[in-house]
């Protein structure tokens, strides 16, 4: 365990951990190296880096993919409650809990003599009263994807503590609300798509700004508006807030400065406008209405053509000669019970082939092969990850496979 001379003063560089979904990793280390900011290791549930504060905040402020960013604060064994009572009081809890602040642990503990989460909590939670004057604990012994409450006006930061075969390793959130929270989106459509999950598939697949994108199953819109965001070069969180501006400290003030600096940049880098078509269809009115709202909350309702009308209806080759049809078509949640889609599969695969050979077909689904066999195209993964717990996959087509599937008709 490691601390500076000063337990309330932060050493120069930091020990973070993004957090992402499953499959992400590689495109979360594709961000951190377009930002100069070097990896120091990746595994399947995030990218380590050691990084100063203006870079931490500057991960923050531009990763599109990741779905939390973590400092750490303690890494230690512990056997017992008393070696664990006794290391937890010596983290540098003043770092990231203010006076009269309010930390929420949050617990899971894998095959070590402490399992009990709800204990380690309780333990850990006395190392920061100890420490902070006026702070309050609420424990949450979970782990999962939902945003905690914060409906105090107290300051709050989030502890994440994990016992792994003894090893315990206390982190600090740094980003507050999940980084899918970009701010914009107040209108839903049915079983919507998470803000990460749309920016990877635009990464994954890759979708560069340089051709037409359509999506026929826009829903609430966040497929396009991510991708109008990625085209124009807007930082995804230059909006919103994050956990770190709220850590006390002699330096708050000048940190603040830096990280209105680091947003400044941010907002300059923006491009004036997207360059290329982006088509949002839904048949649904509503869907429609939901994605101009967020769209204009977003800044990019000028950069989007957002029209009601059905699958059948979209014309590719009226859009461009070649381009990327990209979308999270139904499944799941969004069909209705006994709903067949294997006809609405195989008039995809044609729409896609009226389009032109030079049309590429990228789409979120969960693997099953006689829904994809419909639209007789060759699909390779180009991600593999989970979409509300459930395993999905973006397909999507191989070069030269709309010229093949025109040949076999």
């Amino acid at each position: 365990m490691s601390a500076s001379a000063n337990p309330l003063e932060w050493p120069e560089r930091l020990d973070v951990f993004a957090v992402c979904a499953p499959g992400f990793a590689p495109l979360v280390v594709a961000e951190c190296e377009a930002l100069g900011l070097v990896p120091t290791g990746v595994s399947s549930a995030g990218v380590e880096l050691s990084l100063t504060r203006r870079e931490l905040f500057l991960l923050n402020c531009w990763t599109r993919c990741a779905s939390r960013i973590v400092v750490r604060l303690a890494h230690f064994e512990a056997r017992d409650f008393a070696t664990l009572e006794k290391l937890a009081a010596r983290v540098p809890w003043g770092r990231v809990v203010a006076k009269g602040g309010i930390a929420r642990i949050r617990v899971t503990c894998r095959k070590s003599r402490l399992y009990h989460s709800d204990a380690v909590a309780e333990r850990v939670g006395r190392g920061i009263l100890g420490a902070v004057k006026g702070s309050q604990v609420a424990a949450r012994a979970r782990d999962d994807d939902e945003d905690d409450d914060e409906s105090t006006g107290a300051p709050s930061q989030l502890i994440v503590v994990r016992f792994d075969h003894d090893q315990c390793t206390i982190s600090a959130d740094t980003s507050g609300a999940l980084l899918h929270r970009r701010g914009w989106r107040q209108a839903i459509a049915k079983a919507p798509l998470r803000e990460t999950l749309a920016a990877g598939m635009i990464a994954a697949l890759p979708w560069q700004g340089d051709v037409p994108l359509v999506d026929p199953f826009c829903g609430s819109g966040t497929l396009g508006i991510e991708a109008a965001l990625r085209a124009r070069n807007i930082a995804p969180g230059v909006s919103r807030a994050f956990a770190m501006e709220q850590w006390p400290g002699a330096d708050a003030a000048i940190m603040r400065a830096v990280y209105a600096a680091v947003r400044e940049e941010a907002r300059a880098a923006a491009r004036p406008s997207v360059g290329v078509p982006i088509v949002l269809r839904d048949r649904d009115r509503g869907a429609i209405e939901a994605a101009r709202a967020n769209a204009e909350r977003a800044g990019v309702l000028d950069d989007l053509v957002i029209e009601q009308g059905t699958l059948s209806e979209t014309d590719l080759a009226a859009i461009g000669p070649r381009g990327v049809l990209l979308t999270n078509p139904p499944y799941g949640l969004r069909v209705s019970e006994g709903a067949d889609l294997r006809g609405l599969y195989a008039r995809m695969g044609d729409v896609l082939r009226a389009g032109g050979r030079q049309w590429r077909l990228g789409m979120l689904v969960p693997p099953d092969k006689a829904l994809t066999g419909q639209l007789r195209l060759r699909l390779e993964p180009a991600l593999k990850t989970t979409n509300g717990g459930l395993p999905v996959e973006l397909l999507a087509t191989v070069p030269d496979t709309l010229r093949e599937s025109q040949t076999r008709k």
